[in-house]
């Protein structure tokens, strides 16, 4: 594993104790709008892994939209 990896874990992680799809969504934004300079630089290997961490955030702030939507509706 990489420092990115670890970092993008303990964001993760954190994240989730807080669980506000807020912020997932504007951390998966945010990963996408710095990989966009990498791969102009032709740095594939961390805009590769910053893609994914956005799509990975992206796809966490959805279940949780889908969840507290539930909730809200069962009660």
């Amino acid at each position: 594993m990489k420092i990115q990896d670890l970092m993008f874990i303990s964001v993760v992680l954190a994240l989730l104790v807080i669980q506000k799809s807020k912020w997932f969504l504007y951390m998966g934004l945010a990963c996408f709008a710095l990989a966009i300079p990498l791969f102009a630089k032709w740095i594939f290997f961390t805009g590769e892994r910053l893609t994914w961490y956005g799509a990975g955030f992206l796809l966490i702030a959805v279940i949780i939209q889908v969840f507290q939507v539930h909730k809200v509706e069962s009660s």
